[in-house]
């Protein structure tokens, strides 16, 4: 009895103990209320916001950044790390950038460098305003649209969930993750109209662990790309259109790229692209590697270049295409992928001569395609892939022509 009595007082008392201790409290910084920000249309937000961002990156207990609903301009933001604690950016307004490009000197607009645990939410929207500069922005001519500023810039940013948030018209990418590691993006949306020259949707780079999960593209270049030393990268559930298809690379442009592996596109609607899934790389090309990336339940709608391996990638005809790619392709499948093509060719596996791709599967693959020319067709160049269940078109069955020679 004196035992069990004991027990029950050492438990009281622990439980009295445990709940006089202070609770860490969240903090939350609302840039209109505290710092001034005001929705007017006029007003720059930058200071409020970098003076909200200066005050949650101190704080060593979890904090939340409020933009409340209502337009703003904000010229510009460098937010940097590394930060005490977690931070939450919860954007309800609408934030638009300069429409005008001379307001910008470099490629930036909203930048996040060297933060650790980041979450931005709030169902708001970021708006590049990049409707002027679409026409202008061709970089095959000139270096202009290298200036021009990308919505969303991450940087070495790691533990990372943007949900819930529109990036819409940008006057070049929408979204580059740079150097990330553990980064989800879920209920994301892009938003711009098929015109918009070189506004890829998500752009990766030497990033591990992204997720693209429940999200909808709508662009003028690929939904998501994959550059090189991108690893672990899951891309599900997305719906892609219009645009130019889902894509790893272009790879072997420059020296030092790092390996890509473990790509995984999956449960997946692309609807009137350019391209549907398609892996590319450079003629003439450095050397690099592509490995383990896997395409499967792929639903198409009038969708050109259904399936696409492409190591003759020259988009502006100027390369020499004599030389062959050095970047090396392995372990490669397309599997249960269906629906409609706008172009006759189907599917297009074009490897390196130097270097033919291996491992390439193709399994269950149904695509139509109802225009000009005859029935859709499948054409294999330097790769012998491995085939099981339904071949619509017949797996390489048109004739293999010679390329750069």
């Amino acid at each position: 009895m004196a035992v069990q009595l004991n027990i029950a007082v050492l438990s009281i008392l622990l439980l009295l103990f445990s709940t006089s201790i202070p609770k860490a409290q969240s903090t939350v910084v609302d840039v209109v209320a505290k710092y001034g920000a005001k929705a007017d249309e006029k007003t720059d937000l930058s200071t409020p916001l970098l003076h909200a961002w200066k005050e949650a990156c101190a704080s060593t207990t979890p904090s939340k950044i409020v933009i409340p609903k209502g337009t703003y301009r904000l010229s510009r933001a460098t937010l940097d790390g590394p930060c005490k604690s977690a931070i939450e950016l919860q954007v309800s307004g609408t934030i638009k950038a300069p429409a005008d490009p001379s307001a910008f000197k470099d490629p930036n607009w909203v930048v996040f460098n060297h933060v650790d645990h980041l979450t931005i939410s709030g169902g708001g929207v970021f708006d590049g305003q990049g409707a002027a500069v679409w026409g202008k922005n061709n970089c095959a001519k000139n270096k202009y649209c290298a200036a021009l500023p990308i919505n969303l810039r991450f940087n070495f940013v790691s533990n990372a969930i943007v949900q819930g948030i529109t990036t819409k018209d940008s006057k070049q990418f929408h979204v580059n993750v740079l150097g990330c590691k553990n980064f989800t993006f879920q209920h994301f949306t892009v938003s711009a109209p098929e015109n918009s020259i070189n506004t890829d949707g998500i752009h990766i780079g030497r990033s591990n662990g992204v997720k693209i999960l429940d999200t909808n593209i709508k662009t003028g270049d690929d939904c998501v790309s994959l550059g090189d030393g991108s690893k672990n990268v899951i891309v599900e559930r997305v719906t892609c259109g219009p645009g130019h298809g889902i894509s790893v690379g272009s790879l072997g442009k420059f020296k030092g790229e790092e390996p890509v592996s473990g790509i995984f596109i999956r449960n997946c609607t692309i609807s009137n692209t350019m391209n549907g899934v398609r892996v590319k790389t450079w003629p003439d090309s450095h050397p690099g590697s592509a490995t383990d990336m896997h395409f499967e339940d792929i639903i198409l709608n009038n969708v050109g270049n259904p399936i696409l391996i492409d190591q003759e990638y020259c988009p502006w005809n100027l390369c020499n295409l004599k030389v062959p790619s050095r970047v090396k392709l392995s372990n490669i499948s397309f599997k249960k992928i269906w629906g409609t093509s706008s172009t006759q060719q189907a599917v297009k596996l074009v490897c390196s001569r130097g270097l033919p791709c291996d491992r390439v599967e193709l399994a269950d693959i149904d695509i139509t395609y109802k225009g000009p020319g005859g029935p859709a067709i499948s054409q294999c160049i330097n790769v012998k892939p491995r085939l099981s269940g339904k071949q619509n078109p017949p797996a390489c069955s048109s004739p293999a022509r010679r390329t750069g020679a």
